[in-house]
């Protein structure tokens, strides 16, 4: 008798240890908290971007040329703006009425163009050479051979992130209308959307392709959207052209920053490490608190549709399945191996689809 409730309760406490242990939500929330003040305490590291910007002269020539670029960006829109705009408001002949036009076709756009494509290349360099000095230069391998097939990757990656930056534009503008929470739904979306494009590069550097990107920030979304809360703040003020110029003159710091940031949590499924009395329990947090919020949903389902639209002409039953594969490849060629290509290792192809595992370990 005494042997058989000695069994039964070992096997009760035994079942009882494999149940899954939670956070209260007050803890949960001040975890959220204390990785959303990492965030923004990252984002204001100016003594490194100080340091990085003065020991290296490449880093320095390709900041240089973004920053007179950038203002000169700057000063053609707001001349518009504050003195062409004015000056042919009520004005009665064609020239007069439609100079701000010619303004706009013949210098104000070539310029936003050519800024747009001058600075990608030089946050390219600029991201390439920090994460050399943080990391060693051993820890990037050789650039992309130019040949057709490296050439074709190259483009195709261009226009993903041409798609994504677009379509990222068109959910902040669609979110802001939002009647009451418009504005701040927007806005933090924004937050995430510069977060996002600012330790863009520093992922692709480690290998992680597009969905993994997308599942590591949207698991740490407290810590990003404080990261991000800066440059959305700074580039809320002006007009939308005015804005991306702006956020392009300090988009090269925040590449910095973000190389030397270590986002938290490193396990967002088990953010507290057991101590040693309780080396096999696993927290989890509470159920109430999300671990990940689906941010970049409804861009992924937009980038998808585009693509096939761009993509896939006619072909009856074959459509879907064209267009699913071509979605993959796009997916494969935005992982941006052409900036960098970084050794693979195994857990580089991990499936994506497992998400949490109560009871277990879940690391990125």
């Amino acid at each position: 008798m005494s042997t058989s409730y000695s069994l039964h309760h070992s096997q009760a406490q035994s079942a009882r240890a494999l149940y899954p242990s939670f956070l209260s939500v007050q803890e949960s929330l001040l975890l959220q908290l204390k990785w959303a003040w990492h965030g923004i305490v990252d984002a204001f590291r100016w003594d490194l971007v100080i340091s990085t910007i003065s020991s290296d002269a490449e880093i320095r020539a390709n900041i240089l040329k973004s920053l007179l670029l950038n203002v000169l960006s700057l000063t053609s829109i707001y001349t518009f703006d504050l003195l062409l705009l004015p000056l042919v408001q009520d004005q009665q002949r064609w020239l007069h009425r439609n100079v701000g036009w010619f303004y706009q076709a013949l210098w104000l756009f070539p310029v936003i163009g050519l800024s747009f494509y001058l600075n990608s290349s030089w946050c390219t360099v600029i991201a390439k050479r920090a994460y050399a000095l943080q990391y060693g230069n051993r820890a990037l391998s050789q650039q992309q051979p130019a040949t057709y097939t490296g050439m074709l990757k190259s483009i195709a990656t261009s226009a993903y992130r041409v798609v994504m930056v677009f379509t990222s534009v068109v959910v902040s503008f669609a979110l802001e209308n939002i009647p009451y929470v418009g504005p701040i739904v927007g806005f933090f979306f924004l937050c995430w959307v510069d977060a996002y494009y600012c330790f863009e590069f520093v992922w692709i550097a480690r290998g992680m392709n597009l969905s993994r990107r997308i599942r590591h920030l949207e698991e740490r979304w407290a810590y990003y959207l404080t990261f991000g809360l800066p440059t959305a703040a700074l580039c809320t003020w002006g007009n939308t052209l005015a804005n991306a110029a702006l956020f392009a003159l300090v988009f090269p710091l925040f590449i910095i920053m973000a190389m030397h940031a270590r986002p938290l949590p490193i396990d967002p499924y088990s953010p507290i490490v057991p101590n040693a009395s309780q080396s096999d329990v696993i927290r989890h947090p509470s159920p109430f608190v999300p671990i990940r919020l689906p941010i970049f949903a409804l861009v992924l389902f937009l980038n998808d549709w585009i693509v096939k639209i761009l993509t896939v002409g006619g072909g009856g039953n074959s459509r879907t399945s064209r267009g699913r594969a071509f979605s993959d490849a796009a997916e494969n060629a935005e992982e941006g191996s052409v900036l960098f290509d970084t050794q693979s290792t195994s857990t580089e192809n991990k499936p994506t689809r497992a998400r949490i595992h109560i009871g277990r370990r879940k690391l990125d």
